[in-house]
């Protein structure tokens, strides 16, 4: 009996010391999956201009290379994450890899701007699937204690692939041609399968009593009502007209019929009742204005920088790059603080200092030369820091309790919430800075204007996150007063 137990505990070490070696390797396959698809994100900005250049296009039509791979990723990251919940994530994962690196391909050989743009589409659907799943595959294969680590490690990445993309983009287009932007997704993608081939576990096929099958109604329904709403937002260069307005009109009705689509169908897409959760859906409000706030520092900051700073275009690249730089390095700390202290307390610390940035750039002097470019970093530096925290803590608390089938479906709801907050962010905030500049164009306002309009964009950026706090505040309390019942209880 005594040898039995003892040779059953020395197999639980034996197992314990095989598996962590594979925990690390399936987070580093993780990593790379989610630097890819934010890498795909922005490394094609830098690159519109030599694209019109080279399909002697106009602005408005390359903008559809950044637009069909945002709108791939807005409108299908639920439904893929429900789909990995049903087929398995481990092939779904794989699929999306290998998709994304032959649409990269797809992108570095396009003869022509629509073959490119139908091309981006398509590596944008791989990106969802990505992004969708790789959280989903972090709550499964790392233990609640380290929850927050793992996913400071992604939100890491994906700040890595960020500020990376910029950056590298302009290296690659000024040495070896535009084509090389997208080109360099491939080797990087071979190797994101090939690891997430040999490290990943393996699908379980126990019996499905949860994932009785797909909704593709719901899914079209879904998909259609958010490009509604993400061409409403992102169509007119900054001015919203009679077709954003039937477009936001289409997207509202869309909403309407989604919701009842989902309460007759047999296996929908998102439970509704997922929502009566408050936690779950203060969570993703916080999520959708965090990141609205955020989108304003990629709309204000090279305007500000260029027009009221007098920086040339390599001096705006690199000060642009300070805040992404930052939030990488807080990725992994953040993770870690969460584990220690609290994700719901961590969320509350990362959006104070989220305001607290804000409120300083809605004080921010214009003064020229270094003074100038300091002043501008430390605060951004702050807001994105404590964007790093929040964004980890909120996702470790969203993944931490969920089951099993629901993973994928909630970390693809999670993605959603950030990519709907970026695009309403682009509309809102920068139309807020148009106004506020009263200029009738922005890229040739003068200085003062410039600067004025930048200290009211982030005075409002301020009041969005005050928002957010006291739904975390709210949040944290329902949470202490639900756990003090339940003790008394």
């Amino acid at each position: 009996m005594l040898k039995s137990i003892i040779e059953k505990q020395d197999a639980a070490v034996v197992a314990s010391v095989e598996r962590t070696p594979s925990v690390r390797w399936v987070l580093a396959s993780l990593s790379l999956s989610m630097l890819l698809s934010s890498l795909g994100t922005s490394i094609a900005n830098v690159g519109l201009p030599t694209l019109a250049q080279a399909f002697n296009a106009s602005f408005q039509q390359v903008q559809w290379v950044v637009l069909a791979y945002l709108l791939a990723i807005t409108t299908l990251i639920v439904s893929v994450g429900r789909l990995g919940d049903i087929t398995g994530r481990r092939r779904l994962l794989l699929a999306g890899i290998f998709l994304f690196t032959v649409a990269s391909i797809l992108c570095g050989i396009a003869p022509t701007l629509w073959f490119l743009i139908a091309a981006r589409a398509a590596q944008g659907l791989g990106a969802a699937i990505m992004m969708a799943l790789t959280m989903a595959f972090v709550g499964e294969t790392v233990t609640k204690a380290k929850l927050g680590g793992a996913m400071g490690l992604l939100a890491t990445m994906s700040a890595v692939g960020t500020a990376l993309g910029p950056s590298l983009g302009g290296i690659l287009i000024a040495g070896f041609g535009w084509r090389t932007i997208f080109l360099v997704n491939v080797p990087l993608g071979i190797a994101a399968f090939l690891l997430a081939h040999r490290t990943l576990p393996v699908d379980r096929r126990g019996p499905r009593t949860n994932s009785a099958g797909f909704d593709p109604v719901g899914t079209l329904l879904l998909a259609l009502t958010l490009a509604a709403y993400a061409l409403a937002m992102t169509m007119g260069r900054g001015s919203f007209g009679v077709l954003n307005m039937a477009l936001l009109l289409a997207a509202a009705l869309g909403v309407g019929l989604f919701v009842r689509a989902e309460a007759k169908a047999a296996s929908p897409l998102i439970r509704l009742a997922m929502f009566r959760d408050r936690s779950l859906s203060a969570s993703l409000a916080m999520s959708a204005l965090v990141s609205t706030v955020m989108m304003a520092t990629l709309v204000v900051g090279p305007f500000y920088l260029s027009r009221a700073l007098g920086l040339d275009a390599a001096l705006v690249g690199l000060v642009l790059s300070a805040g992404p730089f930052a939030a990488a390095l807080a990725g992994v700390p953040a993770g870690r603080m969460a584990d220690r202290f609290g994700a719901q307390r961590m969320t509350i610390v990362g959006l104070i200092g989220m305001a607290a940035g804000c409120f300083i750039l809605s004080m921010l002097p214009a003064p020229p030369g270094i003074l100038g470019i300091a002043g501008y970093i430390a605060p951004i530096v702050v807001v994105t820091v404590g964007y790093a925290l929040f964004m980890t803590a909120n996702n470790t608390a969203v993944m931490a309790d969920i089951r099993a089938d629901q993973r994928g479906v909630i970390s693809g709801m999670l993605s959603l919430s950030r990519n709907l907050g970026l695009i309403t962010g682009a509309s809102v905030m920068g139309a807020v800075f148009a106004l506020a500049s009263r200029a009738a164009d922005i890229s040739t306002a003068r200085p003062e204007a410039v600067a004025t309009g930048m200290r009211i964009t982030f005075a409002v950026a301020a009041m969005l996150i005050v928002v957010a706090l006291a739904i975390a505040v709210a949040s944290r309390a329902r949470a202490s007063r639900h756990s003090l019942s339940a003790d008394v209880s």
